[in-house]
């Protein structure tokens, strides 16, 4: 079905084909008819973090930014869905166009720039959500909070989400947001983490439950910078890793339409170099979930992501090229392996 329907998507502009398929998903979902989307719902229950994920396969955060489609997205067959990336204050994010598509090669490029409604609205969302697969929160700060002060941005979205989210993600790596990068090294990813670990710590005890904390990172890092990234994370003991973000590298879009437009590169180009990450990131940390995200465009390239060291798989581009029977393929292939 979905075959049928992308290339009128491809004709509309790709921020107003995004708004059009989540209002049709929504209406879809409704009226009961999301089954016409997918093939079946893949049952492979994996315990991680303290959580039971119904499935491998979750959504990745940048298209569901305010939790306003959670019910719809979910019915497609996700184990987890992770909305955001919310910050404290709602925000426009940059100015339009800012979503661009690189059909040759399978690949986006977008600059929203966290363009959100505000944690406050995310949260009334996922409160009323249906959902009953595992719900995780991407958070961030507003692009008027400089960088010094950016620890505070991020504790007020952890203590707002805290409640609703079975796990909170610590976005230190879209490219979108100027110096947001810079907190991914040294004594900045320090305090950032010891700040929201103590936090989450503390959160956990008054909510009487454990809320794990995840952190996601960049593909455009060196081993040696990789290594030092996981130092962190260990010693602050996170209690995951995503890796990975989108890329400024532009090496495998050369010479194509919208090859040189600001922002992050995803997709098919990608996904190599997450897959690197991931392994580097399995070494140093050998027991540290790990979330792999990055150019998962068929069920095996799930399977890639497996076999370098992800525990989870995320999808976003994959779900614009092929649709929604991606989920279940993927699910489907890593249930097998596992059996």
């Amino acid at each position: 079905m979905y075959a049928s329907i992308r290339p009128l998507l491809f004709r509309l502009d790709p921020e107003t084909a995004h708004g059009v398929t989540l209002a049709a998903l929504d209406l879809m979902h409704q009226l009961k008819m999301s089954r016409m989307l997918v093939s079946e719902r893949v049952e492979a229950p994996v315990d991680l973090m303290g959580l039971r994920f119904p499935n491998r396969i979750g959504l990745a955060a940048g298209l569901d930014k305010n939790a306003d489609h959670l019910d719809a997205l979910g019915a497609l067959g996700f184990g987890f869905v992770e909305v955001g990336t919310v910050t404290p204050k709602a925000q426009p994010g940059n100015p339009g166009p800012r979503l661009f598509r690189l059909p040759e090669r399978e690949a986006l490029i977008n600059r929203m720039g966290f363009n959100n409604a505000g944690v406050e609205h995310l949260v009334a969302n996922v409160r009323k959500s249906q959902f009953k697969g595992i719900i995780g929160v991407n958070i961030g700060k507003n692009l008027t909070t400089s960088v010094e002060r950016a620890v505070d941005d991020y504790l007020v979205c952890l203590k707002a989400v805290h409640e609703v989210a079975h796990y909170v993600t610590v976005n230190i790596s879209s490219p979108n947001t100027p110096g947001l990068r810079n907190l991914q090294f040294g004594e900045h990813l320090d305090a950032l983490l010891g700040a929201l670990k103590e936090e989450t710590l503390r959160l956990d005890a008054r909510h009487g439950r454990h809320v794990p904390l995840a952190v996601k990172i960049a593909p455009d890092m060196t081993p040696q910078e990789i290594e030092s990234v996981a130092g962190s994370l260990q010693k602050n003991a996170i209690d995951a890793v995503i890796a990975t973000n989108t890329t400024i590298n532009r090496d495998a879009v050369k010479g194509l339409n919208h090859c040189d437009e600001a922002g992050g590169l995803s997709g098919a180009p990608v996904r190599d170099s997450a897959s690197q990450v991931i392994m580097t990131l399995r070494e140093c940390l050998p027991a540290m979930p790990i979330i792999g995200v990055g150019g998962v465009m068929k069920a095996e390239h799930a399977e890639e992501k497996r076999k370098a060291g992800a525990d989870l798989v995320q999808l976003y581009s994959g779900l614009i090229y092929h649709g929604p029977q991606l989920i279940a393929d993927c699910a489907r292939v890593l249930s097998s392996r596992d059996g």
